[in-house]
């Protein structure tokens, strides 16, 4: 599997939520913090997005609006409009009006907080891709399959959609990596764009069991030692053994959320010679032991109106 599909199955949990969103003008919409992250996708119409103390933008038709870590924001028809609702389950999907009509997809993730991963870490509370011609097509062509398997559900549609969800939160993410790369990639961008720094990377979700060093992941990276370590650290923001140990652990998370193995097996899965060890290096990056962090009950399933 490669480095973005790896890292979102790692930090992803519970089902994806989706829905329409259909106003008449005038509306304002309050969204509240979400334990995890969203979308929206215009459909038809136009609208504002008002940040909390930010600046407003404007969003048209085609354009996908990302929030990494569920940021509250309103979304509004004018900027005079007041703010009416906030967004709660159960709220019916179309109301009526006398103005224009905005439609709007919308989606929100569970992610795991507690099992972090620097690539969202270090993206904007807000990511604003415009429809372009053209520009990022399979996320287009995810987006027109999502409305309309969701505005006309079919036999299928229940497994269709969440499919269609998960894909759509890679193509978005691709997207927005793809963007920074055509600038001056740093952070993330810059570590998918350096072939050294992929490499290692790639070595390290492919099996982080084995006792990886810098001379190792140097050879694969094809660099020397020093250089390997400093574009690894400038991109990735941590040295690349530091790197290891927050992958080894993230990958024992999702072991232990997502499966019935025993400590001593998820320890080897990740590198650790002992039960002890491993349950140590645990508790010191997640504040709990493994046990009990397997025990405790996941987040509560999130809904988009």
């Amino acid at each position: 599997m490669d480095i973005l599909s790896e890292t979102i199955a790692a930090i992803r949990t519970g089902n994806p939520a989706s829905g329409l969103f259909i106003r008449h003008a005038p509306w304002g919409r309050r969204y509240p913090v979400v334990p995890g992250a969203g979308f929206h996708v215009v459909l038809r119409g136009s609208c504002w997005l008002v940040p909390p103390g930010g600046e407003p933008l404007a969003l048209g038709v085609g354009d996908v609006l990302f929030m990494p870590r569920g940021a509250d924001h309103d979304l509004v028809d004018s900027l005079d409009s007041p703010v009416t609702e906030t967004a709660l389950p159960g709220e019916p999907r179309e109301l009526p009006g006398p103005g224009v009509r905005a439609e709007l997809l919308c989606g929100a993730y569970e992610l795991g907080r507690a099992r972090s991963h620097p690539l969202l870490d270090e993206l904007p509370e807000f990511i604003h891709l415009p429809a372009r011609p053209g520009r990022h097509p399979a996320l287009r062509g995810a987006v027109d399959l999502l409305a309309a398997e969701i505005a006309e559900p079919r036999q299928g549609s229940d497994a269709a959609v969440p499919a269609l969800l998960e894909t759509m939160l890679l193509f978005i993410l691709r997207a927005w990596f793809d963007e920074q790369a055509d600038a001056h990639p740093t952070g993330w961008a810059g570590a998918f764009a350096d072939p050294a720094v992929a490499a290692a990377l790639r070595a390290v979700h492919e099996n982080p069991a084995r006792p990886w060093t810098v001379p190792d992941l140097s050879d694969i990276a094809g660099v020397s030692r020093a250089t390997l370590a400093r574009r690894f650290t400038a991109t990735i923001g941590e040295p690349p053994l530091a790197y290891v140990t927050r992958w080894r652990l993230l990958t024992a998370a999702r072991l232990l959320r997502d499966t019935d193995a025993p400590l001593h097996t998820i320890a080897r899965k990740v590198g650790y010679t002992s039960e002890f060890a491993f349950a140590k290096a645990f508790k010191r990056e997640y504040g709990q032991a493994p046990g009990h962090y397997r025990r405790t009950p996941t987040q509560t399933p999130l809904v988009a109106v």
